[in-house]
């Protein structure tokens, strides 16, 4: 299970999907996928979800999909026979939990009381769904519940939006949020998976957050670069701040003392999540130089290059 909750947590958002009519199921993987979203937990709500789940795993392999709201040992059965990779359940039920784990399926039942969660550690799991999450505290609850459980991890769901979302992915024991914001019923029983398209991204976009944070300017020398800074200090009142390599002129511009990756440069790209940006980027074919990555005191990735310039210019990750 913790390739597959690793992979959830690179995506960070997990589409909750009710699906009436099979035939909507392969445009709305279709609308998820080009919208950055190559996840979906489709819900048994509906006598259409196991040919949905069947559809769209054949459509796009590559797609992590999952049952939601799973009750039986019978709907495991036909979920995973449909081809779904994990399930999840609105509360726990011992006997469907013990049957999963007992048939290696991934599982991740929901809990709201800490007594919930107990039954979960002793049945072995270490992620749980938190729902309906706003309904029973929000991300307070789940920071107060989890204090004395260092050892669980949540995906919470229910009530989480694009308002809220990065709250809630900021705390490092959730590890992805359910929702369904940009798949409402409504939208897909209309067809508009150009409107679900949109706001997938839109959601991706938020979750990310990419900014320029600086833009590197390589001179060959202490010297030159000296000059350089004061230049754009005397005509613009940057603010300077040296370092070893490299000037700092404001907050944007850092001059290079000796040369630096990129033939031109190098441009700084912000991110909320480091871990999340690079996997997306990845699935987009991007490559990364792992030998240019740091990390912080604690052992966290910061920055890394990806290992392509981009007109000249190196471009490097960094974590807001």
């Amino acid at each position: 299970m913790d390739g597959l909750l690793k992979q959830i947590e690179e995506i960070g958002i997990v589409p909750v999907v009710k699906i009436e009519r099979a035939e909507d199921a392969i445009p709305l993987a279709k609308a998820l996928f080009e919208g950055g979203l190559p996840c979906a937990e489709v819900t048994f709500r509906t006598a259409a979800a196991p040919t949905a789940i069947r559809a769209i795993t054949g459509a796009f392999p590559d797609m992590l999909v999952g049952a939601g709201t799973v009750l039986t040992t019978e709907q495991v059965d036909e979920a995973i026979g449909a081809g779904a990779r994990f399930i999840v359940s609105p509360g726990l039920n011992p006997k469907v939990v013990s049957y999963c784990i007992d048939k290696g399926y991934p599982v991740v039942p929901g809990i709201a009381t800490p007594s919930e969660m107990e039954q979960a550690i002793s049945l072995g799991l270490e992620v749980v769904k938190f729902f309906p999450a706003e309904n029973v505290g929000g991300l307070p609850m789940i920071k107060a519940m989890s204090a004395p459980y260092p050892g669980i991890r949540f995906m919470p769901t229910g009530g989480i939006n694009a308002d809220n979302l990065k709250s809630y992915l900021d705390f490092p024991k959730i590890i992805a949020c359910g929702g369904s914001w940009m798949v409402k019923a409504d939208l897909i029983n209309n067809r508009q998976f150009d409107q679900i398209k949109s706001l997938t991204k839109q959601a991706v976009d938020q979750m990310l957050g990419f900014t320029i944070v600086h833009v590197g300017i390589n001179e060959t020398d202490e010297a030159t670069a000296s000059s350089t800074a004061d230049a754009f200090s005397r005509l613009f009142g940057f603010a300077q701040n040296e370092g070893g390599s490299s000037i700092f002129v404001g907050s944007g511009i850092e001059v290079m003392k000796g040369g630096g990756l990129g033939a031109k440069g190098h441009i700084a790209i912000g991110t909320n999540y480091i871990g999340r940006a690079m996997a997306y980027l990845k699935r987009g074919g991007v490559e990364f130089n792992m030998e240019t990555a740091k990390y912080d005191g604690s052992g966290r990735l910061k920055a890394v290059y990806l290992a392509d310039e981009i007109g000249g210019f190196a471009v490097h990750l960094v974590q807001k």
